[in-house]
């Protein structure tokens, strides 16, 4: 069984992550609501589409902090397999 890896997220940081998933949450379940009410569909493309924009600039934070400091500290350690692990999560992201 493998171990969950966690890290240490500074704690303004995590709350901003927090805080930004909650409304894109509240974004989805808007997305939902309006394919419920049979709202025009290109009014809920442009709604997936910001839902997707907004993932993505939470994505860019946690890829920037997971760099400077999952990344880093790794690298200091002297475990270089980290760049590997890095770049498949990188590659993953931007296809």
């Amino acid at each position: 069984m493998e171990t969950l890896r966690t890290t240490l997220c500074p704690p303004q940081t995590k709350s901003d992550l927090q805080n930004r998933l909650k409304k894109i949450e509240g974004q989805v379940r808007g997305v939902l609501r309006m394919v419920d009410e049979d709202v025009y569909c290109d009014d809920i493309l442009h709604q997936i589409s910001a839902v997707q924009a907004a993932l993505n600039s939470v994505g860019k934070q946690v890829l920037e902090n997971h760099l400077h400091s999952c990344v880093v500290d790794r690298i200091r350690s002297g475990d270089d397999g980290v760049v590997d692990e890095f770049l498949v999560t990188l590659k993953a992201l931007i296809k």
